[in-house]
């Protein structure tokens, strides 16, 4: 790709990127910037709409308020003014909704595919959410709804990434009558990884895991002391082999996993070695998302925070491969 000239914007979003993205400013100039930038007026449209109802609402809920209070002096119908205003301001931002949801599409699925990776916005039911379940990353529940499923293999690391959102059925008795409603348990992102060599244990690591932490580890794991004391007040880690846990959870390691946190810009992070694979669940947070929609939808810097969330990912797989290469030569023949 040598002499090809990169627009101003572009080479100083991609600049210090990691050298696996290099090229990719000639991709989004060619590929993906055209096609953004033929979205451009539907986008301004949209904002202008979402602007103008939002504005409207605001008044009719205003207006709708002082009627109800000082001209017909009924209070509980200031709650149809309110209503009526987020109405029309639900009304005022669908296109914006719609609209973001494309440009997803459009940013992150040419993204993937430059890396040779897979990307469904909306998957359906993913199977491996019984594993996350399994080694204990994640609560019981009863309904589940599944998006952004990343699928691909970096540097011989099968792996799989995914958002989702997790509900427990409760019920409640009152007046002879029972009612039954759904509780949000978990509302974050699972990603697998599977390393085709098994790990000599299981180990398990949470971070503020919340009621979780009361129940310590999985049946046969102990609790593991950690090389850092200052990750050990911030993690709980139990494993069945204490030697490997050590192996792992490093301080540099460590370090990445609340690196990764930051990143999902989510909370409560958790992991788990078991088999052959790794598993991580994060609570809150929103990865591969295309940005706000009051800028230009061209603008290089939305890719460039993409790039950066599938480097979060791939500095995770690389720190495992790492750590798993040390034990390998410190315990040959196990």
């Amino acid at each position: 790709m040598s002499g090809f000239q990169l627009d101003d914007d572009i080479h100083s979003a991609m600049e210090n990127l990691p050298p696996r993205f290099h090229e990719f400013g000639q991709i989004y100039q060619t590929e993906i910037r055209p096609a953004l930038q033929a979205r451009e007026s539907e986008r301004v449209k949209a904002v202008s709409m979402a602007r103008n109802f939002t504005i409207g609402g605001v008044a009719l809920a205003a207006i709708g308020g002082l009627l109800a209070l000082f001209v017909f002096h009924q209070p509980h119908a200031l709650v149809a003014g309110i209503v009526g205003g987020l109405i029309a301001g639900a009304i005022g931002t669908s296109p914006m909704r719609k609209l973001s949801g494309e440009a997803k599409s459009m940013l992150v699925a040419p993204v993937a595919g430059s890396l040779d990776l897979a990307f469904e916005a909306k998957p359906g039911r993913v199977a491996s959410i019984n594993d996350h379940r399994r080694v204990g990353l994640l609560p019981s529940y009863d309904r589940s709804s599944f998006e952004d499923r990343l699928t691909g293999v970096h540097e011989g690391v099968d792996f799989e990434f995914f958002e989702c959102t997790l509900k427990e059925r409760r019920t409640s008795h009152s007046n002879g009558r029972t009612r039954t409603h759904y509780v949000t348990v978990f509302d974050g992102q699972c990603l697998r990884m599977g390393f085709h060599k098994r790990f000599f244990g299981e180990t398990l690591v949470r971070r503020d895991a919340g009621l979780f932490n009361m129940f310590g580890g999985r049946r046969g794991m102990d609790r593991a002391r950690l090389e850092d004391p200052e990750f050990e007040k911030a993690f709980e880690v139990y494993t069945t082999d204490q030697v490997e846990a050590r192996f792992l959870l490093t301080p540099d390691f460590m370090q990445t996993l609340v690196d990764l946190e930051k990143t999902l810009r989510g909370k409560k992070l958790r992991c788990a070695f078991s088999g052959e694979e790794m598993f991580v669940a994060v609570e809150g947070g929103d990865l591969f998302e295309p940005g706000s929609l009051f800028k230009t939808l061209d603008d290089p810097r939305r890719v460039r925070e993409l790039l950066l969330d599938f480097e979060a990912v791939f500095n995770l797989i690389d720190a495992v491969s790492a750590r798993r290469a040390v034990e390998d030569e410190a315990r040959p023949g196990v």
